[in-house]
């Protein structure tokens, strides 16, 4: 069960089998607090998911990221959490998920130097986890992360992860997505 202090270290392993094993961990969230109040993980992936659908609506591989972008959250430090959840979905949904739920984190970091009213959106948990992450993007890393191949849908990612953070917001629940999710992992390249 994710922790609610973002300072935490939690060790565990993540592995899944099949998109099986997906479905069912992210079922299981929706019994796990969030560290953002008010929410628990399974409904800020489901508001993640519904914001790229509406934003991308023919892009299957963006909506999942957004749905399992955070499915790392309380398995390891909230620092890790971007590469872990990544290395344990590649196997499932392939390369561009996993790429995608990767760079979310670098996203916040270099969304706040290039967009100058991004800062302001963001909650204050995810201002101090931002610092826990290496805070703010210097120059060079700002260069290399404009120069990766998913950059910007990783930051259309990162704008749906802050604008998914509202208590009793009405979403299409899990079973919703099933299809879609098997259907990526599918089709994953």
């Amino acid at each position: 069960m994710p922790t609610t202090d973002v300072e935490a270290f939690v060790p565990a392993a993540i592995q899944f089998n099949d998109v099986e094993d997906v479905i069912a961990f992210l079922d299981a969230l929706g019994a796990s607090p969030m560290i953002e109040p008010g929410l628990v993980e399974l409904d800020h992936a489901l508001q993640c998911a519904a914001e790229l659908k509406a934003l991308r609506p023919d892009d299957e591989e963006l909506q999942v990221a957004g749905l399992v972008h955070d499915i790392a959250h309380g398995r390891c430090h909230i620092r890790d959490h971007d590469r872990v959840g990544a290395e344990a979905l590649r196997p499932i949904f392939g390369d561009r998920v996993a790429n995608l739920v990767a760079l979310h984190v670098e996203a916040k970091r270099y969304l706040v130097v290039a967009d100058d009213g991004y800062r302001a959106r963001l909650s204050p948990v995810s201002i101090k986890t931002m610092e826990l992450q290496g805070g703010a993007m210097n120059t060079a890393e700002i260069a290399a992360f404009e120069a990766k191949p998913n950059a910007q849908d990783a930051c259309l990612l990162r704008m749906a992860d802050e604008a998914a953070k509202l208590a009793g917001r009405d979403v299409p629940g899990l079973n919703a997505w099933i299809d879609t999710l098997r259907h990526v992992a599918s089709s994953r390249s």
